[in-house]
């Protein structure tokens, strides 16, 4: 994942995909569109053994694997370490003291309390691989809440923090806007450069959701450093939608020649 690092080291955003069904031969075909992954244990279908089988289909494509988990609870954190993710991206951090509590679950000693043994790491890189771990794995964290924008520069400031992320839905949802409307593009616009700014003065790597032309060319002008650009499930409902009207039109075509 060196050259991955290397280009976000060097400010070139890097393009990831959603990952919400358990489709690793899919990650395997569309693999070398993408730098990153998004899998998805939070919100997508995916079980244990999904996600293991995703992280190894990034592995085997030479693409990052960033699983996002349930919650902050450490088992979940740990566990998607040990598969062999490349990062971890924990959901709905408010505050600083919660930033620091999923840095102890995500980071080894003395950094953090990450509990050592996993079982892909071992088998993989040697029972050695802790030594480096805390600067190979990526901690993202999900600011999505008006009580974590008040607090986006603490959170960004807490060591071991590597990665701040914006949750667009979570936070228009809880400033009461509905669901099924557009977010007003103006006012994401303004968290995501509070976000990237807070990340910039704190030396870490900013991340957010830009699907759709408009809010990818906000991320690329912001500099945000990882955008989710795509959905597996987009690529499934348009692609079945095109393929469905194609055939329908042909029908209607060929009864009209008749």
């Amino acid at each position: 994942m060196s050259s991955f690092q290397d280009r976000l080291q060097a400010g070139q955003p890097q393009f990831g995909c959603v990952i919400t069904y358990p489709l690793p031969g899919a990650v395997e075909r569309i693999g070398s569109d993408w730098d990153w992954f998004w899998l998805d244990g939070q919100h997508g279908q995916l079980g244990y053994q999904d996600l293991l089988a995703l992280v190894r289909a990034c592995d085997l494509v030479g693409r990052a694997s960033f699983v996002r988990v349930p919650g902050h609870d450490a088992g979940a954190i740990g566990m998607a370490l040990d598969m062999g993710a490349t990062g971890v991206i924990v959901p709905q951090v408010h505050n600083a003291g919660q930033a620091q509590a999923v840095v102890q679950a995500a980071k080894f000693p003395p950094l953090g309390d990450r509990s050592f043994g996993g079982r892909r790491a071992v088998d993989r890189h040697g029972r050695g691989y802790a030594a480096t771990a805390n600067d190979d794995t990526t901690l993202i964290v999900q600011v999505e809440s008006p009580e974590g924008m008040a607090a986006v520069d603490q959170i960004a400031a807490v060591g071991g923090v590597d990665c701040v992320h914006l949750g667009p839905d979570d936070l228009m949802l809880r400033r009461g806007h509905p669901m099924d409307q557009p977010h007003p593009q103006d006012v994401v616009t303004g968290d995501l450069q509070a976000i990237v700014d807070a990340c910039r003065r704190h030396g870490k790597l900013s991340a957010a959701m830009g699907v759709g032309r408009d809010m990818c060319e906000v991320c690329v002008s912001l500099g945000v450093n990882l955008i989710a650009s795509a959905l597996d499930v987009g690529f499934i409902a348009s692609g079945s939608a095109d393929a469905s009207r194609q055939a329908r039109q042909i029908a209607r075509d060929s009864k009209h020649s008749q």
